[in-house]
């Protein structure tokens, strides 16, 4: 069963049970891969979390059913997983931008999102280089802000945060308590994946035996082995993309649990660039 058939097959699960419970390891089951690495996936293949996805599935359908039948609303909250119809009245509205009961006006205006499924894609022609390397353990210092797990958000959301540390010191004086120039490029974090967001950390290795003021954060990162994907023009946001949606598919690995580093080289305008995701081999235990 090739990636494409493994991807469709966790569709249609997700779609036979969408008036039942959906379950995140049956769905990396089918698409035979870890439900962390399903999880960070998804959403750079998509555009959407999975979360999301599956929410917006379940609301399109529960509009069909209040236009068609005569099923109370309250039914239709505890069929598709909402514990009380006053959530299920908040998720429907901030959707379809209309209370549930409204649904059975004439004329009224509601969103359907259809069924996803994937399709063969010509791609490829531009090469992508990568290396895989074991590294120990090392512990990285920084600051971090909790960044929204969708996708399209995350790409706005991420450059004003690093703004932000530029405008209050936090780079400068990173920097500066490690001896090198102020406008030298720092690291970038991402951990703590959740299902709506995951920490960003503007970070560095931490040298031994450094003192560091309170306002900073530590990071442990155990042995890993690393997937490194090295971008010289720094365009890191289209690598992403291309990373889940060209070499994962292709590749004999998937994504492990564990923080992934955005790893910026040299000076502010000069800077070059790396994507490290941590890996390892299908199937392995």
């Amino acid at each position: 069963m090739d990636w494409l058939d493994r991807m469709n097959s966790a569709m249609e699960y997700i779609e036979a049970n969408l008036a039942d419970h959906i379950s995140y390891d049956e769905i990396a089951q089918r698409a035979c891969c870890s439900t962390y690495h399903f999880q960070r996936m998804f959403p750079f293949i998509t555009g959407v979390t999975l979360s999301e996805y599956i929410r917006r599935r379940r609301l399109t359908l529960a509009a069909f059913e209040l236009q068609t039948t005569d099923i109370k609303v309250i039914d239709v909250a505890m069929k598709y997983g909402y514990d009380s119809p006053e959530a299920f009245a908040r998720a429907f509205k901030i959707l379809h931008g209309i209370m549930p009961i409204s649904a059975r006006d004439k004329g009224v205006s509601l969103k359907a999102y259809p069924r996803m499924s994937f399709h063969i894609s010509i791609k490829g022609d531009i090469e992508m280089n990568y290396r895989v390397e074991q590294k120990s353990e090392f512990e990285m210092f920084g600051v971090y802000g909790l960044i929204n797990s969708d996708r399209k958000i995350a790409f706005s959301e991420v450059p004003e945060f690093r703004k932000q540390c530029d405008h209050d010191g936090s780079v400068v004086l990173m920097n500066e308590l490690l001896g090198r120039f102020s406008n030298t490029v720092l690291h970038a974090a991402l951990y703590d994946q959740g299902g709506e967001s995951f920490k960003y950390m503007i970070c560095y290795h931490l040298p031994k035996g450094l003192e560091i003021p309170e306002r900073f954060t530590k990071l442990a990162v155990p042995a890993l082995t690393w997937a490194i994907f090295p971008e010289p023009h720094c365009e890191l946001q289209k690598l992403w993309e291309r990373i889940y949606s060209e070499w994962f598919p292709t590749s004999e690995y998937e994504q492990v649990e564990g923080p992934s580093f955005e790893m910026y080289y040299g000076r502010a305008g000069y800077e070059t660039g790396e994507i490290w995701i941590p890996v390892q081999y299908k199937g392995k235990a």
